[in-house]
């Protein structure tokens, strides 16, 4: 059987996610084709991207690069059409012509165009897990009014998806908890003393993964798996109470479902996520992705143990967000990315990133949630406020 050919955009195709995607899509020519892909600032990357793939559109975030990767592209001879208009993102994502978007974009900044894809009823590869932690159940209601799929991209969200019945309608009655696998970042077993002198190339040096900056410290950290938790819940329908978080060093058990007989199912594979984008690009069936197979073997031991709250302050702040007023997840967001931000500048300590998240949390209220406006006012505030206080912690 020939499968129609699938046209895709790719938001934020520079970066680790978006380059792995681009690398699934090229080993797969009779069945995906690029329509559009968007970026920062990284124009060369983007032209390299455009001349390889052809896209119809590019898109960068801001003028001055737009008009560079525009004058770069009509000097080598390259039809796509560089967009640059407010509202370029969500024009891709919803394009009539599209028909899957991989949300790679990290951060808040993606969360519009996630939205466009949804209420278009696109199948959205989502690998931006700030889209669910600030939209919350504005956003899983636009996905279901606009008819989307919404496939899970972060290896231990799609472990979860893989692990789950194939009927969304029965994971009530038969799931009892999902556990999410962290590997602990690079300082699983660093001295706690020496933490607040982590400088920021040490907190993204992970050790079994290849990401970017932002989400490397957030993995440091452990504000990757608290953000995880609220993507689960809002993602799975599921309690906060049902959710837990255990550490796994090798990287290998990606996430778990134990089910109400205790049986517990898992997807294994190797670090690397060419393996869930392959999935989320081919779902329900499955595609070679190019990752390197399990040697059985050859894998040392596993071992799991619980999360150290004194090493990981941030991890609790899930279940608390979860518990809180609807939009408190945008709070803890918008606060933690200002932290990190902060902290790749040199400007606040390594330790002092919990601290940022804990008084923004502590300090903004959240206002009655009645849309998507709503919740962008409050991240805005949040920032506000968090970028404030960095600034009174700056040396």
């Amino acid at each position: 059987m020939t499968l129609k050919k699938q046209r895709v955009t790719v938001l934020g195709s520079t970066g680790s996610v978006g380059v792995n995607t681009l690398e699934v899509i090229a080993a797969h020519p009779d069945r995906f084709e690029v329509f559009a892909l968007s970026a920062a600032t990284q124009t060369e990357l983007m032209l390299a991207q455009c001349a390889r793939f052809q896209p119809r559109y590019a898109v960068m975030a801001s003028a001055p690069h737009s008009r560079e990767l525009a004058r770069k592209l009509k000097d080598n001879g390259l039809e796509t059409q560089v967009l640059a208009e407010k509202n370029a993102l969500e024009t891709i994502a919803s394009h009539e012509h599209v028909d899957a978007v991989m949300a790679a974009i990290v951060g808040a900044a993606g969360l519009a165009a996630c939205m466009a894809a949804a209420n278009a009823g696109k199948r959205l590869l989502l690998a931006n897990k700030e889209a669910l932690v600030v939209g919350g159940e504005v956003f899983m209601q636009a996905v279901r009014e606009g008819g989307a799929q919404l496939l899970p991209i972060d290896s231990e969200h799609s472990a979860i998806f893989q692990s789950l019945p194939e009927d969304p309608a029965t994971w009530a009655e038969r799931v009892e908890k999902i556990i999410l696998t962290a590997s602990g970042g690079p300082f699983l077993a660093r001295d706690l003393s020496t933490l607040r002198d982590v400088t920021p190339d040490e907190a993204c040096a992970h050790p079994n993964w290849v990401m970017g900056r932002k989400i490397s410290v957030d993995s440091a950290t452990m504000m990757n798996k608290a953000l995880e938790v609220i993507e689960a819940k809002y993602l799975f329908d599921i309690a906060a109470a049902q959710i837990e978080v255990v550490i796994h060093p090798q990287s290998i058990v990606h996430s778990m479902v134990q089910y109400l007989d205790t049986s517990v199912v898992a997807q294994l594979g190797t670090p690397d996520m060419r393996v869930p984008i392959a999935y989320g690009l081919a779902w329900p069936g499955r595609l070679a992705s190019g990752a390197k197979a399990l040697d059985f073997k050859a894998l040392a031991s596993m071992s799991f143990e619980v999360p150290d709250r004194q090493r990981f302050p941030g991890l609790q702040l899930a279940w608390d967000v979860l518990g809180a007023p609807t939009g408190t997840p945008a709070i803890l967001n918008a606060a933690n990315e200002v932290a990190v931000a902060a902290f790749l500048d040199k400007k606040i300590r390594f330790d002092q990133i919990h601290a940022v998240n804990s008084a923004t949390l502590e300090s903004v209220v959240a206002c009655v949630v009645n849309g998507m406006d709503d919740l962008l006012e409050l991240d805005l505030k949040s920032r506000a406020f968090a970028q404030n206080l960095t600034r009174l912690m700056e040396p």
